[in-house]
């Protein structure tokens, strides 16, 4: 029985310790060694390094780049269908991206990659949410995640309006989190 109670509690810590961790994929993943080759060199005004360029195509199939964003604060969330703590914040997350004038607000899922669905699977799936204020894009088998080196799900950047990479924020961040996070940003 005491064996038992040792168990539970053992059992109970795992348990709650996975949860404030995020959502982790099973797959381990090689992470591209060239990284810092595809991030400019320049200095930027939030002393960062710049943040890797990408072209990924939203779900109506228009193309999205990064630099479409040139000049304007961006946060990016990276995140998966199967993640309970990335579906748990997706009303907030809404909410952020229709309330906030400060810094554009987009987000990022990976068909095919790390146990997500396919891209028809995923788009017909999303259609049945009510989150219309959302910009998700498509990144194709995970390589945009590699090159900020997700590790794990939900994974945010913050972006200056200089394109530099502030920070990189692991797990869940509240909207009054992510809000402080830009305070400072240029």
């Amino acid at each position: 029985m005491r064996n038992m109670k040792i168990i539970g509690a053992l059992l109970g810590v795992v348990l709650i310790g996975s949860s404030l961790s995020g959502c982790a994929s099973s797959n381990k993943t090689k992470v591209m060694s060239d990284t810092n080759k595809t991030m400019a060199a320049k200095k930027t005004m939030n002393k960062s390094k710049m943040a890797a360029e990408f072209e990924l195509k939203d779900l109506q199939g228009k193309t999205v780049k990064l630099a479409d964003y040139s000049g304007k604060k961006v946060y990016i969330k990276f995140w998966a269908s199967w993640c309970s703590i990335c579906l748990a914040g997706l009303e907030e997350i809404n909410t952020l991206a229709k309330d906030n004038k400060d810094f554009e607000v987009i987000t990022i899922v990976s068909p095919g990659f790390r146990g997500e669905k396919t891209s028809e699977d995923f788009k017909k799936w999303f259609s049945g949410l009510d989150y219309k204020n959302l910009t998700v894009l498509l990144d194709e088998d995970g390589k945009v995640a590699n090159k900020y080196e997700v590790r794990g799900y939900p994974t945010s950047v913050v972006i200056g309006k200089d394109g530099g990479l502030v920070k990189t924020l692991l797990g869940h961040s509240s909207n009054e989190k992510i809000m402080a996070e830009f305070k400072d940003v240029k």
